[in-house]
C-alpha cells in the first residue's frame, strides 16, 4: 500500500471527503480539518489549496476504523484488539525490504538554486505559530555512522526558509544521540525527510520485529511483503520508491537555528513562545517529488485529533510489546488515553496471580522502554475490565481504588519537555509519576460480590431481540 492506495481505500470505504473549494493554506486549512477531527470526521483531501496546485490530505489517523485500514485489520476493531493484533504480528518473521533501480518519486527531481521548500502547500496550523510546516506528518531516515543501522523518525520540520527546514530533534532520542556522533566526528549528517509511501512508516518505531534491520523491514514484515526502496541520489539514503515527497540534504550538528513555536499535541505552546530554542536544521540539497504530489499532514493541537490517535495506538502497541518481552504475566490489555495527548495516561488491565501483581505490573509500566518517557498515570484494573472501557475504568476508581492503600508516587522519571505541566522554572526533562492501583486485592479472602446479569436470561433476550421493536 502506498499512500494514493490508501486514500481510494477510504473513499471506498467512505472515510474521505475530497474538499474542492478553495482553501487558504494560511489557517483556514487547520481549523477545518480540526473541527472536523474533533468529530471524528473522515479524512480530508484539499485538492484547491489557495497559490497551489497540488493536493493537501489531513486526518489519516483520526478514527480507529482508519487506523485499522491502514494496518489492513478489520475497522469493526476497537482500539485494543487492533493493538493486540499489532502485537502479534510484530513477532512474526523478518520480511527485508526490496531495493529497485527506479520509482515513482523520481518523477521529479529539483536541486540547487531551483529548492524551494515552499514548492508544497505547507499550512500554517495556528495564529502564534511561528510560520508554515512542511512535516507534521513526515518521517526522516538516517543512517549511524558507526554501526550503518538506518534510523526512522518523525519529527516536525518547520520551514525556515527556501532551502532550508527545522527538525525537532528532543535530547535523549535516538537521532539525537546519532547527530552526536557525526558532531564528533566532526561532520554533517545525511538525511532525508519523506511524506508519503505506505502509511505503515509513521507506526514503524512503534514495533519490535526481532532482527529487523531497519524501519522498512518492520514495515515488510507487518505487510507480508518487501517495501520497495530506493538509494537517495546524493546520499545514498534509502527511501520509499513510491514516497510523495522527499526532502534530501544534511544536518550541520553545529549549526542550530531557532525552530518555532508550535501548537503542539497536548494543546498548548511550549516556552519557545516566550524564548526561541534553537533546534537541528536540514539543509536541503536535492527534492524529489511525484507528479502532482501529496502533501501529508496532521493538525496536532488540542486532544483529540488524529495525531493522539496515532500516538495512543503506537504507545500501546510499543508498551505492551515491552511488557510481554518483559514476562510479565496476566496482562489482558494496555490503553493509552488519545484524550491525555496519546501519551500521559495508561491503563492496563491484568488478571492477577499473586499478591503484589498489580504493584510488579504498574511497576513494570515506568521501567519499561515506552513508560519510562513521560507517562505520568498508571491505572491498574481487573481483567474483567478492557483497559480501553472507560466507563468501567472509572467504575473501579470509583468502587475499587482505595487511595490510601492504592496510590504509589514517584518522584522522579523521565519527561518530555513539552508537557505543559512543568513550570518554567523546573526541569523540563523531569517528571513525577502516580500509579492507582484500582483492582480488587488478590489476597482478600472476603471480596465484593459484583451484580451480574444472568447469562441464560441474556442468551434468551437476545434470540427474541427483534420481538421488542427496540432499535
Amino acid at each position: 500500500m502506498d499512500l494514493r492506495e490508501f486514500i481510494s481505500l477510504c473513499e471506498k470505504e467512505g472515510q474521505l471527503k475530497r474538499i474542492k473549494v478553495e482553501v487558504d493554506w494560511n489557517l483556514e486549512l487547520s481549523h477545518i480539518a480540526r473541527l472536523v477531527e474533533e468529530k471524528s470526521g473522515p479524512a480530508l483531501l484539499f485538492e484547491n489549496v489557495k497559490g497551489y496546485k497540488s493536493p493537501v490530505l489531513t486526518g489519516a489517523f483520526g478514527t480507529t476504523q482508519r487506523l485499522a485500514m491502514i494496518l489492513g485489520k478489520s475497522p469493526e476493531l476497537t482500539m485494543v484488539q487492533l493493538t493486540r493484533e499489532w502485537v502479534n504480528l510484530a513477532v512474526k518473521e523478518v520480511i527485508p525490504a526490496k531495493e529497485v533501480e527506479d520509482g515513482p518519486i523520481f518523477e521529479n527531481i529539483v536541486d540547487g538554486d531551483k529548492v524551494d521548500t515552499f514548492a508544497f502547500p505547507s499550512p500554517k496550523f495556528y495564529e502564534l505559530d511561528g510560520g508554515r510546516y512542511f512535516g507534521t506528518a513526515v518521517f526522516m531516515v538516517i543512517q549511524d555512522p558507526e554501526t550503518g543501522r538506518i534510523n526512522l523518525g518523525t519529527y516536525r520540520m518547520g520551514i525556515l526558509d527556501e532551502k532550508t527546514v527545522g527538525v525537532q530533534i528532543l535530547k535523549g532520542k535516538t537521532a539525537d544521540r546519532i547527530l552526536k556522533k557525526y558532531g564528533k566526528a566532526g561532520k554533517k549528517m545525511p538525511a532525508c525527510a519523506i511524506i508519503g509511501g505506505d502509511p505503515l512508516h509513521i507506526f514503524a518505531s512503534a514495533a519490535t520485529v526481532v532482527k529487523a534491520k531497519s524501519g522498512y523491514d518492520v514495515v515488510s514484515s507487518l505487510r507480508g511483503e518487501p517495501v520497495e526502496i530506493v538509494k537517495a541520489q546524493l546520499t545514498g539514503l534509502p527511501i520509499p520508491a513510491a514516497a510523495e515527497i522527499v526532502l534530501e540534504g544534511e544536518i550541520d550538528p553545529q549549526q542550530l537555528k531557532n525552530e518555532g513555536p508550535f501548537g503542539e499535541y497536548t494543546g498548548y505552546y511550549t516556552e519557545e513562545l516566550i524564548k526561541p530554542i534553537p533546534k537541528p536544521a536540514l539543509e536541503v540539497k536535492r527534492v524529489y517529488y511525484r507528479n502532482n504530489p501529496i502533501l501529508w499532514e496532521t493538525s496536532v493541537g488540542r486532544p483529540v485529533g488524529d495525531q493522539h490517535m496515532l500516538y495512543a495506538f503506537t504507545r500501546n502497541a510499543s508498551l505492551w510489546t515491552d511488557l510481554t518481552k518483559m514476562e510479565i504475566p496476566g496482562i489482558k490489555s494496555v490503553y493509552t488515553l488519545p484524550e491525555a495527548s496519546g501519551r500521559f495516561i495508561v491503563v492496563v488491565s491484568v488478571q492477577q496471580m499473586y499478591p503484589g501483581h498489580a504493584d510488579q505490573v504498574g511497576a513494570a509500566v515506568i521501567a519499561s522502554n515506552t513508560g519510562t518517557y513521560g507517562v505520568k498515570a498508571v491505572i491498574i484494573v481487573d481483567d474483567d475490565i478492557e483497559a480501553d472501557d472507560l466507563p468501567r475504568v472509572w467504575w473501579a476508581l470509583g468502587t475499587r481504588y482505595n487511595p490510601a492503600r492504592g496510590t504509589q508516587i514517584i518522584n522522579r522519571g523521565r519527561s518530555t519537555p513539552l508537557d505543559p505541566s512543568i513550570g518554567p522554572d523546573e526541569n523540563k526533562f523531569i517528571t513525577s509519576r502516580i500509579i492507582l492501583d484500582a483492582t480488587i486485592p488478590f489476597e482478600w479472602k472476603v471480596k465484593p460480590t459484583e451484580i451480574k446479569l444472568s447469562e441464560d436470561v441474556l442468551t434468551r433476550i437476545k434470540a427474541r431481540w427483534k420481538e421488542f421493536g427496540i432499535d
